[in-house]
């Protein structure tokens, strides 16, 4: 079993920049690749981007690429989401979710956060 809970959301302009953060707890909490994922009221729950276990390899969906960055630290049990030159269109409940595979279909993510709410003012 996997505790995740994010932090780190809040109101930012557009241009600016928010790190998020999902710790996680539970024995095997490094054994999982982690994803981020955020929706929008009215939209379908979208993949933003993954990180594997050791940390080494990334994976982003194109409309972030470039922008957000992920990372983790096994020591510290934590994830996180850097996100700059944020847009209106990135405003979204953001979901940490972990999973034993490698990919961004969220039916294939076995364990989810509670979200934290990302507002972008433009």
């Amino acid at each position: 079993q996997v505790q995740l809970v994010e932090s780190g959301g809040g109101l930012v302009q557009a241009g600016g920049s928010l790190r998020l953060s999902c710790a996680a707890s539970g024995r095997t909490a490094s054994s999982y690749n982690m994803g981020w994922f955020r929706q929008a009221p009215g939209k379908e729950r979208e993949f933003v981007a993954i990180v594997s276990r050791s940390g080494d390899s990334t994976y982003y969906a194109g409309s972030v690429r470039g922008r957000f960055t992920i990372s983790r630290d096994n020591a510290k049990n934590t994830v996180y989401l850097q996100m700059n030159s944020l847009k209106p269109d990135d405003a979204a409940v953001y979901y940490c979710a972990a999973r034993t595979g490698w990919g961004s279909n969220s039916r294939d993510y076995d364990y989810w956060g509670q979200g934290t709410q990302v507002t972008v003012s433009s």
